[in-house]
């Protein structure tokens, strides 16, 4: 089977397993892609550490759901982790003021410096990075019944130029039977492979695993 059909083929399988396995409801809250999205074929990727906000027990969870789904379905060559990008962070006063700054005026006037954007990918040596916020990871009620409720938000930037390719929210409420806690990393790993992300994650890289 070519790699192209493999990729499809997993497209198709992941559109059947959401639409028959998950007994969650929820949804896309908002979505939108970048006109120039279909010539941006990134190769390698960074995440930077995702924004947890107030949900404090999604701490380090987050991240290794987000970097974890990137390497095991091998849409890019590399993928610069936020382990890995907090810890040259560290070690970095630059790259670290240059993240800062970036995310800084990206969340306090929407705007993604080009500059910045670019020292952090030639630092890191990647294409685009990922942007992520926790929205939800909570306990809640809906009526009389208890529900789990995990959400996300996501930008993909272009390293180079700044643009942001795609940015989406999304989010899953589980209804939780006989008060049972559920496995909060496979919700929302489960929540992220909803419509969403799959339509926003699964076109921008295809052609890189796609034979002509």
């Amino acid at each position: 089977m070519s790699k192209k059909l493999r990729v499809l083929s997993f497209a198709m399988f992941l559109a059947l397993f959401i639409f028959f396995t998950l007994s969650a409801c929820g949804g896309i809250r908002y979505s939108q892609v970048s006109p120039s999205a279909g010539d941006f074929h990134p190769k390698t990727i960074g995440v930077l550490p995702v924004d947890v906000g107030t949900y404090g027990e999604a701490r380090g969870v987050a991240d290794q759901i987000i970097s974890g789904i990137l390497v095991e379905k091998g849409w890019f060559s590399d993928v610069a982790s936020p382990e890995r990008v907090r810890s040259q962070m560290a070690y970095n006063a630059d790259l670290r003021k240059a993240v800062v700054d970036y995310l800084t005026k990206l969340k306090t006037v929407n705007f993604s410096d080009p500059e910045l954007s670019k020292k952090i990918g030639e630092y890191y040596k990647i294409d685009a990075f990922l942007i992520v916020n926790v929205d939800f990871w909570n306990y809640t009620t809906q009526g009389k019944d208890k529900v789990a409720k995990v959400g996300f938000a996501a930008k993909l930037v272009d390293a180079e130029t700044g643009k942001i390719m795609w940015e989406a929210g999304h989010h899953e409420v589980k209804d939780l039977k006989q008060n049972l806690e559920p496995n909060w990393q496979l919700f929302a790993k489960m929540s992220i492979f909803d419509e969403d992300f799959r339509f926003l994650m699964l076109p921008l890289p295809l052609t890189l695993n796609a034979e002509p």
